[in-house]
């Protein structure tokens, strides 16, 4: 078994704030401050991070939300701009592992904690928001470039500069496998039935794919479309 690694580029947290969208606000942790230091992880998550919405966010399932600095030159180009840490809303920014390379139920130590992979990030009008770009939840769909989620298994403290290192492998699906069947390929439903069946896929997710089969695998919308 190869054991991939990632280094901790840097932590966010936030308290839920006001986020525009669509001549309104709506609340939101999206916008994160960096920490200097090292920050408990436990089983819902980072102290003093929290979550606006609890139906779609936070949970033990997504205790901790991590994305790939891999792709911020893409996003730079796309969007003008610089994008770098915290620029996604996730807790974690992470150097060296991308959707393609971590699987569900893969176990990792990251710091003094152990966690799992347990989801992929669903795309979010959120991102829409934070950007003022529409099409971002489509493009980070298509593209599976979403980022992941934890759950906590040995709670701990955290800091930028940690490791991330593979201690079990969970199943033979990637993220990047999960994202693919959910938004991009609904006809493939071999695909769909062999990502359904691995046991550490959080239940949110699979309830989503039920409901994905039952709808029969009818193609993709964007969630952005009407904003």
């Amino acid at each position: 078994m190869s054991a991939p690694s990632a280094r901790v580029l840097s932590l966010q947290v936030a308290h839920a704030s006001a986020l525009p969208w669509r001549g309104g606000e709506v609340p939101s942790a999206f916008l994160k401050d960096p920490v200097d230091g090292r920050l408990t992880l436990g089983p819902l998550g980072f102290d003093g991070d929290e979550q606006a919405d609890l139906t779609v966010h936070g949970g033990p399932d997504k205790a901790a939300c991590c994305y790939p600095s891999e792709h911020f030159p893409f996003w730079t180009d796309l969007l003008g701009e610089d994008v770098g840490p915290g620029a996604f809303g996730e807790n974690l920014t992470l150097g060296g592992l991308t959707e393609h390379d971590v699987h569900i139920g893969d176990t990792y130590t990251l710091g003094e904690a152990t966690v799992q992979v347990s989801q992929p990030r669903g795309p979010c009008f959120k991102v829409a928001a934070r950007w003022g770009q529409r099409t971002m939840p489509a493009v980070m769909a298509q593209r599976l470039i979403a980022g992941f989620y934890f759950r906590v298994l040995v709670p701990g403290t955290v800091a930028a500069g940690d490791t991330m290192d593979l201690v079990e492998r969970g199943s033979e699906v990637t993220v990047a496998e999960v994202l693919r069947v959910t938004y991009r390929d609904r006809h493939d439903p071999a695909a769909l039935a062999r990502v359904m069946a691995v046991p550490t896929l959080a239940e949110q997710w699979q309830a989503a794919l039920r409901a994905l089969a039952a709808r029969n695998l009818l193609p993709y919308t964007d969630p952005a479309a009407d904003a």
